[in-house]
């Protein structure tokens, strides 16, 4: 039985990565890609470990931030006259916990409100709302992973994005279920149930009104987290395996749960931990979803093989100047400035190779990086004044600090010697020259010896 597994798992996986497809019809190329996708997904979820790793670090900052969460939606949610409406959508949230769910939602609904903000002072709010920006940080992080993005959000970004996630996303969620609730009262409704064409119709459109709110939820958060641009298309593939998913699955742990009996165990902790299992379970299939969505949109990362997209020491010097002179060229021209997404396709690397260089020119003080949305790079100084020997030391010298430098290493006269001519000889050839230099002249351009360095 055992050989008979292993020999259909080769014999897919051989279907899979070893044929070429690409003069095969379209629904066997489209069917092939999502094998595909499938097979990374499955591999970054059990074999690499890093999405559950991700996925239960969530559970621990969600159960910590969720009652500071829903007290900011219900101050926030006063204003517009809904805040009524949270603790039955937590209820909701909760439905696959089967009767335990009233319970945890009522209890969490009891520690809301119970929070006075009058007695809580100015510090006690910024600890309630620090504590809220934590769970979002952190989701960033785990959708960052997810999409293999290096760079964070400026200070600025991440204070108005967080905020608008925090301060509108609620208003916008419940005045959509509001016009859901709104919609099923209405006279046009009531009159339309009174025919059986419509009946079913209707039957279908409200089975079918919970898997798009979720969908259409999951597509705003995989568009929206990740500090890189998602395409909608690529988002609303992964939002819908996802919705489609957490509504199925929400579905089935509801019937485990009702037959289940853990009180025996866990006593009255039993409650806590079906709420627990649920989180991690809605967070895991998150993270799947914004996997799906990052393999559909990045076809080169599609690989058998996990690799890890390094330079080697001559692609860096060499993306470094070219990603300085692209900069040096936007500062001289009039069109819009570089930002990090230009320099990919430029460059035609990913964005986890590139972001370590433009890290180094940044620590350096050779880029500037803007606040703007996205953010914008500049020279760090006039081009004429930047020195091709400084941009070029920026990533030599990018590892080294106080603990591991060059001075640690054993010291061999031969080594050394032979280092210094080396050095001596690259900084002789460059020396004097600046980034102006390299963008006016041409003696620098398709050299015979441009290749070789």
């Amino acid at each position: 039985m055992i050989d008979y597994i292993q020999n259909i798992r080769t014999n897919l996986i051989a279907y899979i990565w070893d044929k070429d497809y690409s003069s095969a019809p379209n629904w066997q190329r489209t069917l092939v890609s999502t094998l595909r996708i499938a097979y990374l997904t499955i591999r970054d979820l059990v074999f690499d470990g890093q999405l559950n790793l991700r996925s239960m670090s969530l559970v621990y900052t969600t159960l910590l931030s969720i009652v500071p969460l829903i007290a900011v939606s219900v101050s926030v949610l006063k204003g517009f006259g809904s805040h009524d409406q949270i603790e039955p959508a937590l209820r909701n949230f909760l439905e696959p916990l089967g009767e335990r769910g009233p319970e945890i939602s009522a209890t969490i609904m009891n520690f809301v409100e119970g929070i006075n903000f009058g007695i809580l002072g100015s510090v006690g709010l910024v600890m309630l709302l620090y504590t809220v920006i934590s769970l979002i940080q952190k989701i960033e992080a785990a959708f960052n992973f997810t999409w293999h993005v290096t760079e964070e959000r400026t200070f600025v970004r991440r204070f108005s994005d967080y905020f608008s996630v925090i301060l509108i996303g609620p208003v916008l969620v419940f005045t959509a279920i509001g016009l859901t609730a709104t919609l099923a009262n209405s006279t046009l409704y009531k009159a339309a149930m009174g025919y059986d064409f419509f009946v079913s119709i209707i039957s279908v459109f409200e089975l079918a009104i919970p898997y798009a709110l979720i969908i259409l939820a999951f597509t705003f958060l995989y568009i929206f987290i990740p500090n890189t641009k998602v395409n909608f298309s690529s988002a609303l593939i992964g939002a819908f395996f996802a919705g489609m998913a957490w509504q199925t699955i929400g579905w089935l742990f509801a019937s485990y749960v009702s037959q289940a009996n853990y009180t025996a165990i866990y006593s009255a902790f039993a409650a806590l931990f079906f709420f627990m299992i649920w989180i991690y379970i809605s967070w895991t299939i998150i993270l799947i979803g914004a996997s799906i969505a990052f393999y559909y949109q990045n076809p080169a990362y599609r690989s058998r093989s996990k690799r890890k997209w390094l330079l080697s020491n001559r692609m860096k010097e060499k993306v470094a100047l070219m990603s300085m002179l692209k900069v040096a060229e936007s500062y001289y021209s009039k069109d819009k400035k570089i930002t990090l997404s230009d320099l990919n396709q430029y460059l035609n690397i990913s964005s986890e190779s590139l972001a370590p260089v433009i890290h180094s020119l940044h620590k350096m003080g050779l880029l500037i990086r803007t606040d703007s949305e996205p953010a914008e790079f500049v020279p760090g100084e006039a081009p004429d004044a930047l020195q091709i020997s400084d941009i070029l030391a920026a990533v030599r010298q990018a590892e080294e600090d106080d603990i591991v430098k060059i001075s640690h290493l054993p010291k061999d006269d031969r080594i050394s010697n032979l280092f210094e001519d080396y050095q001596s000889a690259a900084q002789a050839a460059i020396q004097g020259i600046s980034l102006k230099d390299l963008l006016d002249g041409d003696e620098y351009k398709n050299s015979p010896s441009s290749e070789s360095v």
